[in-house]
């Protein structure tokens, strides 16, 4: 059983890109995934985004790391 860690980050730029996304947060951990929302209609960024870490650690690294600055 693999346990995967999502972290939501809220109030990205529209113009952010999942390989952005995976790039900023690299330095907290091993990114197995980076991903943004998009609007099912238009195909937009919603503005939100979820990137997946390995472990709680990184998880909580990346957290502590990235409050108050995205």
């Amino acid at each position: 059983l693999i346990y995967f860690y999502w972290v939501l980050f809220p109030e990205l730029s529209f113009y952010t890109t999942e390989e952005e996304l995976k790039d900023i947060f690299s330095p907290f951990g091993s990114v197995k995934q980076a991903r943004l929302m998009r609007d099912n209609q238009t195909g937009r960024v919603k503005g939100f985004g979820f990137v997946t870490y390995s472990s709680q650690a990184e998880a909580e690294k990346a957290i502590k790391a990235m409050d108050g600055r995205v």
